[in-house]
């Protein structure tokens, strides 16, 4: 099964044709972030048949050269965000892996799908896109993984990606939830939540290869 099919009645509706044109008006007459032929990346990174591990975001880093399509990564050559660098403090706690590449993509590889709820955003103004519509078709996404697959493992940092719970079937999947990785709330729960062993453990546990982070 791939993308294509599961994603196409909801691409072929009236809603979703919608939610692009606001799209292409948006990057026609703003700038937004990522470049517009990376909004799906995630999903071109990360087939459907090959998912294990879904990581929630909320939308796409807002300042120049920073989102690249994958939730929390940057291109390479571009300083850390916070929140990553955080993500990376708590990999090393978690696992002794001392990683400085910024860019996400061998995660996604591997079959780390890394969404973020949002899929768009305007230069320099988080959230701006929130009301465009995209978290209905990301919602719709988050429903057919848990609805078409098993064993995967949801993580959910932050209050914002733990009200996707209610979309997740907690029986069939395993879910990995803790404060979010920003300066805010990191020393809330976040740093020494181990979520790194914690989805590898449970990974081997069904005989799925573990994530090389």
């Amino acid at each position: 099964m791939n993308w294509e099919t599961v994603l196409e009645p909801f691409k072929n509706s009236d809603y979703f044709r919608i939610l692009w044109e606001k799209v292409n008006q948006e990057y026609a007459s703003e700038k937004c972030f990522p470049p517009k032929d990376q909004i799906f990346r995630a999903f071109d990174l990360t087939p459907f048949d090959e998912i294990k591990v879904v990581i929630i975001g909320q939308d796409p880093y807002h300042n120049d050269f920073q989102a690249n399509g994958l939730a929390f990564s940057v291109s390479e050559n571009v300083k850390a965000p916070p929140s990553l660098k955080n993500i990376f403090t708590e990999l090393k706690d978690d696992l002794g892996i001392l990683r400085t590449k910024t860019e996400l993509d061998d995660w996604a590889e591997q079959g780390v799908l890394l969404l973020n709820a949002t899929l768009s955003v305007k230069a320099h103004s988080p959230n701006s896109h929130k009301d465009l519509g995209w978290e209905s078709f990301t919602n719709e996404v988050i429903k057919e993984i848990s609805a078409k697959k098993e064993n995967v493992v949801f993580v959910l940092w932050g209050n914002f990606a733990q009200k996707k719970e209610e979309l997740i079937d907690s029986s069939k999947h395993f879910i990995v939830k803790s404060a979010h990785p920003s300066p805010f709330s990191v020393y809330r729960g976040f740093f020494g939540s181990k979520p790194f062993s914690k989805i590898n453990e449970y990974l081997k546990s069904k005989n799925l290869k573990p994530i090389s982070w």
